[in-house]
């Protein structure tokens, strides 16, 4: 399949001013010489603890953040080079569904509304076909079409969310960024999200960049996954490989926190110390090395760059290389 998402050394980095005058006194690395490929209709998975740069990757790529360096290529060109008006017209094919389903729809607006926007910031279709395409949307997500003339606070979490998932798709996008997409919903509710998700891409071939710090969710929609640490990807393989074979020990504690629904299974929990590193000042070497419990001198020296292993598994620590 044809590559639809490239992304090269992407940095984001956000300065910290302070002082009497206020100068600039220091800045956040965020997101650090992050680069992947997703092929047309793949889902791919960024996991992690809060605070590695998941989510701010996430915007960075659609240029709600824009990058301090690197590229991002969408459908073989660089959308860095674009500018306003042919970053608009890239946008109806990169979409976003947020984290917090009722925070990102205007309260204020009825449902009909906010789904219809998308269709007229983009000049889609008169006012009979934007009614008619409202209508279809509420209808792929699972909501009736009276739902039009409600208002957010109206609906549950998982059914705000559907509206979030209408609102991305009204502009039949070929990409979404998906992040965290039910960290804030129910367990039951989720499964059911997710499975809309997987019924959607199947119908209107989509593509998932898909934001998760649950690996359970992450292993139930991705056909790759790459796990980040502080603003680095340190691990990126095909699902079934990372998840049977996982490599760096940062993958390992977070697999080892995945429960397993059988009370008769015991598990060996890796248990990490600390907390992830302050990103205004990370660690020498190896950002992992402070909570490693593998760590070695080289470690806190050299920070490892991200080598294949054989069959597409790339993995950043030295000891696959020792």
């Amino acid at each position: 399949m044809a590559t639809l998402l490239e992304v090269q050394n992407l940095k984001k980095s956000f300065p910290i001013y302070g002082g009497l005058f206020g100068k600039k006194v220091g800045e956040i690395q965020a997101v650090q010489d992050v680069s992947f490929q997703v092929e047309e209709g793949k889902t791919l998975g960024i996991v992690g603890e809060s605070g590695c740069g998941k989510s701010t990757a996430g915007r960075t790529i659609l240029r709600l953040y824009e990058p301090t360096a690197g590229d991002v290529i969408f459908q073989g060109k660089s959308i860095l080079s674009f500018n306003s008006k042919q970053m608009r017209q890239a946008r109806r094919n990169m979409q976003m569904v947020f984290q917090d389903p009722f925070s990102s729809l205007n309260p204020r607006q009825r449902i009909g509304d906010i789904l219809e926007e998308p269709l007229k910031i983009h000049r889609l279709g008169n006012r009979q076909e934007r009614k008619e395409q409202v209508d279809e949307l509420l209808h792929v997500v699972g909501l009736s079409p009276h739902a039009r003339t409600r208002y957010p606070h109206e609906f549950s979490g998982g059914q705000r969310q559907r509206i979030g998932i209408a609102r991305a798709l009204s502009t039949k996008p070929k990409l979404i960024i998906a992040d965290e997409p039910v960290s804030a919903l129910d367990v039951s509710i989720q499964s059911q999200v997710l499975n809309l998700m997987e019924d959607l891409q199947s119908t209107f071939q989509l593509t998932y960049l898909f934001i998760a710090h649950d690996l359970s969710v992450v292993k139930h929609i991705s056909d790759q996954v790459a796990v980040m640490y502080l603003g680095r990807v340190v691990e990126f393989a095909d699902q079934h490989e990372l998840f049977d074979h996982p490599s760096h020990p940062y993958t390992k504690a977070l697999l080892s926190a995945v429960p397993v629904p059988n009370p008769a299974v015991k598990k060996e929990r890796i248990i990490l110390k600390g907390d992830v590193p302050n990103p205004k000042d990370p660690p020498t070497g190896c950002a992992f090395h402070p909570r490693c419990p593998y760590v070695m001198d080289r470690c806190k020296e050299e920070s490892p760059p991200l080598k294949d292993y054989g069959g597409k598994h790339l993995v950043a620590c030295h000891l696959l290389e020792s």
